[in-house]
């Protein structure tokens, strides 16, 4: 399908990447410490950590119409409801917490609980589940649909991410915060009007529900319950996922983290409604297609006009970028404050996390090449990646988590070797790479089950010398 874009939907698009920089390059920008570069200097307000949040949450945007226009609505059973779930369950228990904790980030706050080894495996562990690369590889696609040709998603990819190189790692903390509000802005409009022109041009969501295919409409999308409760198991990411510390510790006060991540539900609920409405139109509308990721850009380059079309795809831009950029700012500050500035201590941390994010966005194209799908890309780490930060970040928080120090190290070890073992074999013994179950069991189930098992052994080391 070739896009049918407009000198003015092409204006547009280089508006809005001449105002990323013009937000992230704002001059009264002075960090003259860390907590000012990673955390605002603690000051977020409840409108700013609203759209931060939500905007930062939704990178995956093409990820999700490939799923919804593959399996319906059991979109919304394993990409919303379980993270509203965990996201309340962090607001109650975790995000005051978290914001009243002097460490700045998840490493900093595992090595002060259980020592500097602890905070190392943590970093490496972070570093990988914060990868960028489904964002980039998003990024990629989208812009070689709007520009043209077969072969050049990669090129696309590498020069989107050293954009967002730039800005983030020059504006810090304060240039996504400030990009977000605008990202925000952008995805709930484009996504409203499309579905404002399918209802014009198909019908109600009544007529739509009623021409849907019945497997459309099996909440359990035709897969196992094994399957489903693996992804309500990886929606856990919420807890170890560092850009929800990382906004938790940079709220004003408790209160706002709290409050904010409660109200970031809501925005979540309603644009989960879009996203989904929006794939099921792709259903019906442009029937079979080649490559089911592209079903949003698909759709509006089908049923919108000039000038909306534009605005459509700013918002997929923008939804994605989001994400790409906070990711890419937290992968920095991980590899280059948590893991690499003891090291290297002649270079001032600023500037080390600088090069970092650089390095994190050249790393993630690696990690394209071998998991060329978001949802593969997606499930692969948090399946490894989970069950071994679970409980270590959770015991940081809440005394009933709490882990000797030596376990905490096996804990951060040895469940991920034994999720990605099992990954492994499992993509050995099927059919393609996408195949990773073995013993008809999931990775992600032998990795947390030996992380309890861990938990109850230091449980019971605990209990004995008390």
């Amino acid at each position: 399908m070739e896009l049918q874009f407009s000198p003015f939907d092409w204006f547009l698009i280089g508006a809005y990447f001449v105002l990323l920089i013009f937000l992230s390059l704002h001059k009264n920008w002075k960090f003259v410490d860390e907590e000012t570069y990673l955390l605002s200097g603690r000051k977020v307000t409840l409108p700013a950590f609203v759209a931060t949040l939500v905007s930062t949450w939704y990178g995956g945007i093409l990820g999700v119409g490939e799923y919804s226009y593959q399996f319906g609505v059991s979109q919304w059973l394993i990409f919303g409801f379980p993270y509203y779930v965990f996201a309340i369950i962090f607001a109650v228990f975790l995000a005051g917490k978290i914001r009243e904790n002097k460490a700045l980030t998840i490493p900093e706050a595992i090595a002060q609980k259980y020592g500097a080894n602890s905070g190392k495996l943590s970093s490496i562990a972070i570093f990988v589940l914060v990868s960028p690369a489904p964002y980039i590889l998003m990024l990629g696609l989208l812009i070689q649909f709007m520009i043209g040709g077969t072969d050049y998603a990669l090129v696309y990819s590498i020069l989107v991410a050293l954009f967002s190189v730039a800005y983030v790692s020059y504006g810090g903390f304060q240039a996504v915060v400030r990009t977000d509000i605008l990202q925000m802005a952008l995805m709930f409009t484009g996504f409203i009007i499309l579905i404002v022109y399918a209802i014009q041009s198909f019908g109600t969501p009544l007529t739509l529900w009623k021409e849907l295919p019945e497997s459309y409409r099996d909440f359990s999308g035709g897969h196992s319950i094994q399957y489903i409760l693996v992804w309500f198991f990886i929606a856990m990411w919420t807890f170890v996922d560092p850009g929800f510390h990382q906004r938790a510790a940079a709220a004003r006060t408790p209160a706002i983290a709290r409050k904010g991540i409660l109200v970031s539900v809501v925005f979540w609920f309603v644009f989960d409604c879009l996203t989904l409405l929006t794939g099921l139109y792709g259903v019906v509308m442009l029937g079979d297609i080649d490559n089911p990721i592209m079903v949003y850009p698909y759709l509006a380059n089908t049923i919108l006009p000039y000038g909306f079309k534009g605005l459509f795809f700013l918002a997929l831009l923008a939804t994605i970028m989001s994400t790409l950029d906070s990711f890419l700012f937290l992968s920095g500050q991980t590899l280059g404050r948590d893991l690499l500035a003891k090291t290297y201590t002649k270079i001032n941390r600023i500037t080390l996390t600088r090069l970092c994010v650089l390095a994190s966005a050249l790393l993630a194209i690696i990690l394209i090449y071998i998991y060329p799908s978001v949802i593969a890309l997606w499930y692969v780490i948090g399946s490894v990646m989970i069950p071994g930060l679970l409980i270590p970040v959770l015991g940081v928080y809440i005394k009933f988590f709490e882990l000797p120090e030596k376990r905490a190290v096996i804990t951060l070890v040895v469940p991920v070797m034994v999720s990605l073992i099992w990954l492994i074999i499992g993509s050995i013994m099927g059919d393609d790479i996408y195949s990773q179950v073995f013993m008809g069991v999931e990775p992600f189930y032998p990795g947390l089950l030996t992380s309890l098992v861990i938990w109850i052994y230091g449980r019971s080391e605990m209990n004995t010398f008390r």
